[in-house]
């Protein structure tokens, strides 16, 4: 049985021959993303065997685990002492990895109120393009000192290192929660949450189906009480299918028809929704839409643009193409220095996020 010692050479040692070749590696979980970012190819270095809590403090709020390490298993240990991964990462085919997670950067319905995937990032320990091994942060949340690269790690899809340990910040478990359906306008999603949140009302979930409003509280009795009162509406019995299907991508929604892409479009907060054809799901009180059309990608992304936000391609279209929005020339160019420092022969899931990276 290989020791964690021994998976963490075999890894090194891989990269250091693919380094001195040239040849292109492709980073595995279980690939549960593989379809997210542009299309890349390359040997295969599978982490999945890397796996395992390395360390778990339940007083102090905090864990590390290798990348490997299945999110279900990962949450299933929380539960025991009731403590949770607060930024609600996707789980998609149900077998997604700590790894994957932090490599992709993607958060649930949790993400506004609880904090995205960065914010709760420790340290990291990696290997870079060399075949080095390398560890930014800490496991602690007292560790503040030095660059914070270790955040750097996170959606940068595996292109500036392969990510061997992670730690993170947990949250307790809410006490309670209750889901309310509220018949409003998408308009006004963005409005009401900005009122409940001022007077108090204990909100860690909205998004509108175009349809309703689904507002999830999250706290005390008392103050999921108050909030039923503030807000009115009606209870959601199936809350907590809905919330982790519209996480996973599970719902009718997220199923393409005939030429038509999914995307994914990130607003500043209080943005006008999108002026584009097509069905869509509003997520993150207003801040996160998921855009099912066939419309031009060039139209997409300046609309977001106009907007102050961004869009990607997130699932179906052609992936050899842009997929991210794309970046200007200073900030392309930030990308290239930051990927010759960790991979200088370019040999990590090239292209994965953009064409020279």
């Amino acid at each position: 049985m290989h020791t964690s010692s021994d998976l963490t050479a075999e890894i090194a040692e891989q990269i250091r021959q693919a380094n001195a070749t040239g040849l292109a590696l492709e980073i595995l979980g279980n690939a549960t993303k593989r379809f997210y970012g542009r299309e890349t190819c390359g040997e295969p270095l599978r982490m999945t065997e890397h796996r395992g809590i390395v360390n778990y403090e339940p007083s102090e709020l905090v864990l590390t685990a290798r990348s490997g390490t299945p999110l279900t298993e990962l949450t299933a240990r929380l539960a025991e002492h009731d403590q949770m991964l607060a930024f609600e990462p996707p789980c998609f085919a149900g077998e997604a990895t700590l790894g994957g997670a932090i490599a992709a950067g993607l958060a649930g319905p949790r993400r506004p109120f609880a904090g995205s995937v960065r914010d709760m990032v420790l340290g990291v320990r990696i290997v870079n393009g060399r075949g080095q091994v390398l560890q930014f942060g800490g496991q602690v949340m007292k560790n503040v000192a030095g660059y914070d690269l270790s955040r750097l790690m996170v959606g940068a899809l595996g292109t500036l290192g392969v990510i061997l340990e992670v730690s993170l910040k947990l949250l307790p478990v809410p006490q309670n929660e209750q889901t309310l359906t509220v018949d409003e306008p998408v308009a006004r999603i963005y409005e009401l949450t900005e009122q409940w949140l001022r007077a108090g009302v204990p909100v860690s979930a909205v998004a509108h189906d175009g349809a309703r409003l689904y507002v999830r509280l999250s706290g005390a009795a008392s103050a999921v009480a108050f909030g039923r009162r503030r807000i009115g509406g009606q209870d959601f019995g199936s809350a907590e299918r809905f919330w982790r299907e519209l996480r996973d991508h599970r719902l009718a929604f997220f199923t393409c028809r005939g030429e038509e892409s999914l995307w994914r479009i990130v607003l500043p907060a209080a943005a006008s929704p999108p002026d584009l054809p097509g069905a869509w799901i509003n997520d993150w009180a207003g801040r996160q839409i998921w855009l099912r059309t066939d419309t031009d990608p060039t139209r997409i992304r300046r609309e977001a643009q106009r907007l102050g936000g961004h869009a990607t391609h997130f699932r179906g279209g052609d992936r050899s193409a842009d997929v991210f929005q794309p970046l200007d020339a200073p900030l392309l160019g930030l990308h290239q220095r930051l990927k010759q420092a960790f991979d200088p022969t370019g040999i990590l899931n090239p292209g994965r996020l953009y064409a020279p990276l």
